[in-house]
């Protein structure tokens, strides 16, 4: 999830992988999937950028620790015969 500003100053936090496309009209308007959209006070490059660490901090992890299922199969030994 990322934090943006809605234009009355409430904080929300957003899915970043729903996001469709972001313009900038001169408000920032954030165009989800479902066809909702939302101003936010924040630049197109800033939700740009933070959409970005939000990913990045995602590879990041797993290169660290891959999820328990990767590579399962191959390494589990056979028990059958």
């Amino acid at each position: 999830m990322i934090c943006v500003t809605r234009m009355r100053g409430q904080l929300a936090a957003i899915n970043p992988d729903l996001i469709e496309t972001i313009e900038a009209n001169p408000d920032t308007t954030i165009c989800f999937v479902s066809g909702e959209k939302l101003l936010v006070q924040e630049s197109l490059q800033e939700i740009v950028e933070r959409v970005h660490e939000y990913r990045k901090s995602i590879m990041q992890s797993y290169a660290i620790s891959p999820p328990s299922h990767v590579g399962g199969a191959r390494n589990r030994r056979s028990d059958h015969g």
